[in-house]
């Protein structure tokens, strides 16, 4: 296994990829004003241009499932048959909501379960079957960012964060 790699914004060749994955489906607003919106669709794409027909994305600290209902929503209108999305987030009112939307969302190909966790401990169970996409909101100021930084790249092949929307990405050998 080659070592991790840090990269900022939009994963590599997935640029020019990046405008005809927007024209398909743009996602919500709440999804697009997300800074990590742009990264999301550009992996997805990747994904897609390497012709992947099932995708699983968790998104750590969910909060209410906006972002990974969107990105699920957005993997299907790119043509992915089978996505599996996992929120996960330790605020009860939070997952009920999140579990409210998903039961609206009318679609067989998506699958979403969301999960009222200790966030270490949900992302260590996570690198058991690592995600094609880990999504993650950087809100926690006293938190151990080396530590959550390997627990977020064992969970994830692309690692897709916030506030300034750093990618991290770990090569398969």
């Amino acid at each position: 296994m080659e070592p991790i790699q840090n990269r900022v914004g939009v994963p590599s060749g997935a640029a020019g990829r990046l405008r005809l994955a927007t024209s398909v489906a743009a996602g919500g607003r709440a999804a697009q004003s997300d800074p990590r919106w742009p990264s999301v669709a550009a992996a997805l794409a990747e994904l897609r241009e390497q012709h992947r027909h099932a995708v699983r994305i968790v998104d750590a600290d969910c909060a209410c499932g906006t972002l990974l209902i969107e990105t699920a929503r957005y993997a299907r209108g790119l043509g992915f048959t089978a996505i599996e999305g996992h929120g996960i987030d330790g605020a009860p009112t939070l997952i009920g909501r999140a579990r409210a939307s998903a039961a609206r969302l009318q679609e067989p190909a998506i699958g979403l379960t969301f999960e009222c966790a200790d966030m270490v401990e949900a992302l260590v169970r996570e690198a058991d079957f690592p995600a094609d996409i880990v999504l993650f909101h950087c809100r926690h100021e006293g938190s151990d960012h080396r530590a959550a930084a390997a627990l977020l790249a064992a969970a994830g092949k692309v690692v897709i964060g916030d506030p300034v929307a750093t990618s991290v990405r770990r090569q398969a050998a």
